[in-house]
């Protein structure tokens, strides 16, 4: 409904006039006595040499600027271009900066010059001068620091947004800005072109949601990036940001010539390559402690980079019910779980590049299944949806499907990952891809979920790949080279092979029928730890020799990252250990070295039919029984 407060309904704006609040003022009182520029009329000409303070909000018909001319706001004060209601003409004064400028040129037809308080945004090192259309804090939209010439149509009120259309061309030019309050886009249009600058601040996203005391609903949203660091929604500082029946898509920008890939956050406007992709912007972003998004029924695709990101912070949760998100090019990534992250996609689709989730740990905590009537409810509560009876009962129970051009989960940092329900996991490569991670894996195929990889290989454990940033006068950048190593690992006496560690990288299949390969490559101390309970596995598992298909990998071959072919031999550092508990059984397709087989009463280790699968432990031929466990130098050949 319409707030009765001080500011009641703001605008109702038009496709000519714009969205200004309060009279423009004419362009003759706008240059002060230290400006040296020409004002005539309805014109401001901006000479090459000379300073154009534009002292209040001001319209004319025509702008010009001359090389070398510079139209700025007073001190404290922020100013944008709108030429007939679209942002534009802004652009970064140097890489790595955060200041804009109106360019140089003309500029026709209903310009507004709209000067607005100051919304500086800290970030780690750097501080950045936002400027939004509409800046909402607490109290409701806030005028001096909104540009409101940018918001066109609709009805713009203190509690929400409705059918408002929003567009830039510029750099940095965020579209929603809410800080610490609750409101409300309903059916909103934004379309950003051009460059944003450090999508872990929000600098140049189309929607921000900040603060522990902001929550945020965005609900049937169109929103269209295209731009380096371009974010379509960033949840920061604890805000819940909720995303229902939208439409979210980022595409790629040009970064500048000089920009040097690092990993340095705020100068970061590139994928780091060494994940194995490529691209800058992602189309969402979770940052900050205790933020909260959820995508209910929304469909958010990034070109490359990733779709749903969580980056650098603490508590955060990551929710994903009935949508279909990935990506339009061919790498990236649908979710991303890093620190003590909880990922949760339930009932939807994810059409990928290179991975489903990239779970870097150290505590992430991630959920692949279907959206069930009582997971959503449970839901719904935990996250502050708000969803009515009605909403919930209306939504439909779906299963989560998986199609990725690359492998389903990528691993380089310690995580929990949980696949249940009907999910079904498609890759062109490896389901569960290890960099040498301490993971625990938990599959239960009791209501139909299935893992599907076309290389054959469920399971692929291999040393981190990642060369890591290079220090350079004080940065950290991408430029390092991974060398694959030669020789044969050294046995390391301290380790232990056969046992069980915390630190392993172990998985748990549950009720479900596996035909695929399980592979540890690693070379130094970790072990493969597989369980299967009332599951049939058909394939090879055993420790291996891992090698990439090219010895070398720098930023020019990114793509070749975690791709690798498999020997199979006895384990030096790389234990594989397998326990058949009950109902399970085991089909060996291929030789497969162990460290340690346990067997329980029922069951069993057997060959593809009309073949024959022998044991030897330490060298010594010995019979399979189901009941015991076998520990050492473990063969099991099919003959």
């Amino acid at each position: 409904m319409t707030l009765i407060t001080r500011r009641s309904v703001l605008i109702a704006g038009t496709a000519t006039a714009g969205a200004v609040l309060v009279p423009a003022v004419s362009a003759t009182a706008a240059p002060t006595a230290a400006t040296a520029t020409k004002a005539s009329g309805k014109r401001i000409s901006v000479g090459s040499g000379e300073t154009y303070t534009v002292a209040a909000t001001t319209r004319v018909s025509e702008l010009s600027i001359a090389d070398g001319g510079t139209i700025v706001a007073p001190d404290g004060s922020s100013l944008s271009l709108t030429v007939d209601g679209v942002e534009t003409g802004q652009l970064l004064t140097g890489t790595g900066g955060t200041a804009t400028l109106i360019q140089a040129g003309t500029y026709r037809g209903d310009v507004v010059l709209t000067v607005a308080g100051a919304n500086e945004v800290t970030y780690q090192t750097l501080t950045f001068p936002f400027r939004q259309a509409v800046y909402v804090d607490g109290d409701g939209v806030v005028k001096d620091k909104s540009v409101l010439a940018a918001v066109l149509g609709g009805k713009l009120t203190d509690a929400y947004a409705r059918n408002v259309s929003i567009t830039s061309t510029g750099e940095c030019f965020d579209g929603v800005y809410v800080q610490d309050a609750t409101y409300t886009l309903d059916r909103p249009t934004i379309s950003l072109t051009g460059n944003g600058r450090c999508d872990f601040a929000g600098y140049g996203a189309a929607v921000v949601g900040d603060g522990s005391s902001t929550a945020l609903v965005v609900d049937g949203a169109r929103i269209d990036t295209k731009g380096v660091v371009r974010t379509a929604v960033i949840a920061n500082d604890g805000a819940n940001v909720i995303v229902k029946d939208s439409v979210l898509r980022a595409r790629n920008g040009v970064l500048p010539a000089d920009y040097q890939a690092t990993v340095e956050t705020p100068y970061m406007e590139s994928v780091p390559w060494m994940l194995g992709l490529d691209g800058n912007v992602r189309a969402t972003n979770l940052i900050g402690a205790n933020s909260k998004a959820t995508y209910l029924n929304s469909t958010v695709f990034s070109e490359t980079w990733g779709a749903l990101s969580v980056e650098g912070g603490s508590g955060l949760k990551l929710t994903a019910i009935n949508s279909h998100f990935g990506n339009t090019g061919e790498y990236g990534y649908g979710t991303y779980a890093i620190g003590d992250a909880t990922v949760r996609v339930l009932g939807s689709r994810l059409d990928v590049g290179s991975y489903a989730t990239i779970i870097a740990g150290p505590a992430a905590v991630v959920h692949y299944g279907d959206s069930t009537g009582e997971a959503v409810a449970a839901l719904n509560t935990e996250l502050e949806l708000g969803l009515s009876k009605a909403e919930l009962a209306s939504i439909p129970v779906r299963r989560t499907v998986v199609n990725s051009g690359h492998f389903g989960y990528m691993f380089f940092g310690t995580g929990q990952l949980t696949l249940d329900g009907g999910t079904v996991i498609n890759s062109d490569r490896a389901t569960f891809l290890n960099k040498g991670q301490q993971t625990t894996i938990s599959v239960d195929g009791s209501q139909g979920a299935r893992l599907n990889p076309r290389d054959g290989i469920i399971l692929q454990m291999i040393e981190l790949d990642d060369p890591g940033p290079v220090p350079v006068d004080g940065k950290m950048m991408n430029i390092g080279v991974y060398t694959e190593p030669t020789g044969d690992p050294t046995k390391d006496a301290t380790f232990d092979p056969t046992a069980v560690h915390t630190t392993d990288g172990a998985a748990t299949f549950n009720s479900i029928a596996l035909k695929g390969d399980f592979y540890n490559g690693m070379r130094k101390g970790k072990n493969m730890v597989l369980t299967f309970e009332d599951t049939s596995v058909e394939g090879v598992i055993s420790a291996s020799q891992a090698k990439h298909r090219v010895s070398s990998i720098d930023a020019s071959t990114f793509y070749e990252l975690g791709i690798v072919t498999n020997t199979a031999q006895a384990a030096v550092n790389n234990g594989a250990i397998v326990q058949l508990n009950s109902g399970s059984a085991w089909t060996v397709t291929g030789t497969s070295y162990l460290t340690r087989l346990t067997l329980a009463a029922d069951a069993t280790v057997r060959a593809p039919r009309g073949k024959k699968v022998t044991l030897t432990v330490d060298g010594t031929a010995t019979a399979i029984t189901p009941g015991l466990t076998y520990t050492g130098a473990l063969t099991l050949t099919v003959g």
